[in-house]
């Protein structure tokens, strides 16, 4: 029986969910995510919870309540003591650890994989995606957990969701994004790609590269929504000072939530905000589909687009994320598949996520 991982904003009766927040520490569900039950059917033995930054919006230099989000998950998947790590993809922490630590991670195609029993965020953009050490162990666990789920209403038809990870396209053009880092994976990947056949066409990111402030402005605003359950009174953190149902809310939140998660929440709550709902929330609603009508442009020429994933080998608690976040923010604010391999990221278009991870073999290859 193979082991795997899950990380703490997927929802297990066995074990505690804290979703790297003091907020829902000990929290134990009361239900099991549906990626949680498709494991366990499929025969994996779940061996345990990886942390997370709080959330799961992991900024660079973050750490989680209890621990170290990225260290935790590499380590497990380095040392060959879990298969795989089902973790979720909310603005691409998943896919940075995995770039860092020469990992294979797919986030697959919206709608694919459900959703339900994980920690909301922003609902619009997150994914349940999976970790391992080559792009084969990514495929073996994404097909236990693909599928149509009745409690997930953005999910597409279940043959529709088996079929984006079985199906393997040959790959014969790919556009490389042309991002401001022309790391050394990106050089790795050009010329082992250019070796198999595949030819290669730097283009210009364009209105891709207003991907990162679109899906800050989504992403906070989503997470605003999500978080405001979080009271002290139904479920999670109670704060024992307060005097009053006022105090109860706000020293419960007070105590409970991190730094970074309050300036999130803040900076959601402006954009929503009737002053700058139009000017902020619509407009990057619009950019949103006007980025996937320029990827829908590019793949109607290319089979794929080759992009970085991040441009630091490693964080320090200084460095902020939001600049490292533009490689990977097209991917959530469109839906479509990615791919993180040899540290380098691939994008194709819907249900592409069996074809992707072809590609990732070949980038895995020795020599060619």
């Amino acid at each position: 029986m193979k082991k795997i991982m899950l990380d703490q904003m997927i929802l297990t009766t066995c074990c505690p969910t804290n979703a790297g927040s003091k907020m829902l520490d000990g929290y134990v569900s009361l239900f099991d995510a549906t990626v949680k039950e498709k494991l366990t059917e499929a025969g994996y033995e779940i061996a345990g919870k990886t942390a997370v930054g709080e959330f799961a919006i992991d900024l660079a230099g973050e750490t989680c309540f209890g621990g170290d989000a990225t260290a935790a998950a590499a380590k497990a998947l380095e040392n060959d003591t879990v298969a795989a790590l089902i973790a979720f993809d909310v603005n691409g922490a998943p896919r940075r650890t995995a770039a860092q630590n020469g990992l294979v991670f797919v986030k697959p195609t919206y709608g694919i994989v459900s959703r339900f029993g994980t920690v909301p965020v922003a609902c619009s953009g997150e994914c349940v995606g999976v970790m391992a050490r080559t792009a084969a162990d990514c495929r073996e666990a994404l097909s236990a957990i693909v599928g149509k789920d009745e409690r997930d209403g953005t999910m597409h038809a279940d043959e529709v969701c088996k079929a984006a990870v079985a199906d393997t396209k040959a790959v014969k053009k790919v556009a490389l994004l042309k991002m401001g880092a022309d790391t050394t994976e990106i050089e790795a990947a050009k010329a082992k790609m250019s070796a198999n056949g595949i030819e290669i066409c730097e283009i210009d990111a364009g209105v891709i590269a207003s991907a990162n402030a679109a899906w800050n402005m989504l992403m906070c605003a989503e997470l605003c929504n999500n978080v405001s359950r979080y009271d002290g009174i139904k479920y999670g953190y109670r704060t024992k000072n307060y005097k009053s149902l006022d105090e109860l809310y706000t020293n419960s939140r007070t105590e409970a939530f991190g730094p970074l998660l309050k300036t999130a929440i803040l900076y959601g709550s402006d954009v929503l905000s009737s002053k700058n709902y139009m000017a902020k929330y619509d407009k990057a609603m619009r950019v949103r589909r006007v980025i996937a009508e320029a990827f829908a442009k590019l793949f109607a020429e290319f089979d794929a687009v080759l992009l970085p994933t991040v441009s630091k080998s490693a964080y320090t608690a200084e460095d902020s994320a939001f600049a490292e976040n533009k490689y990977t923010a097209p991917a959530s604010v469109t839906g479509l598949p990615a791919v993180v391999a040899d540290g380098v990221q691939l994008m194709g278009p819907a249900f592409s996520d069996g074809t992707l991870l072809g590609l990732a073999e070949i980038l895995a290859k020795e020599g060619k």
